[in-house]
């Protein structure tokens, strides 16, 4: 799908407020009702726009930490991957996977309530994945900007 600029402006407005009507959507990009609807129902059915969710904050929900998670594997246990992946599902503490390049193997982005829980996530649930050679934990102190896929660079102090 060839997307032109009233697609990124409609990709962008969706971003910041996914729940904006389509009438204040229209007139955020200069289309007529009609117009912009179908645009948002062709950018829904080309999988472009995968869904709209909610977003949460995490304190308020009680998870206090967050950490950036480099997990390193060892090669010579049979079906690593397939394990690691398939332990992943039960770990709610998880809330976001990659595979990476370099010296580690994933990436994962861990949500706890309080250093505790977290220790105990570590020690009892990835320390014991079957494979895992190295764990090295970044735990977020602040954020400074986060964005979706289109957005302005991360502005310095946003919290």
């Amino acid at each position: 799908m060839n997307l032109d600029a009233i697609d990124f402006a409609i990709l962008k407005a969706l971003q910041q407020d996914g729940r904006i009507s389509n009438l204040k959507l229209a007139e955020k990009v200069c289309l007529s009702p009609s117009a912009c609807l179908r645009r948002v129902g062709m950018l829904e059915q080309s999988g472009v726009i995968q869904g709209y969710t909610a977003q949460l904050d995490a304190g308020m929900l009680g998870l206090e930490v967050e950490a950036f998670v480099m997990i390193t594997m060892r090669r010579d246990v049979e079906h690593w991957h397939e394990q690691f992946v398939a332990a992943l599902q039960n770990m709610d503490e998880v809330v976001g996977s990659h595979i990476v390049t370099g010296e580690a193997n994933y990436l994962l982005r861990v949500r706890a309530r309080n250093l505790k829980h977290y220790s105990d996530f570590v020690l009892e649930k990835l320390y014991k994945i079957a494979g895992v050679l190295d764990i090295r934990s970044y735990m977020v102190l602040q954020t400074i900007g986060e964005s979706a896929v289109l957005g302005e660079p991360a502005a310095a102090g946003k919290a």
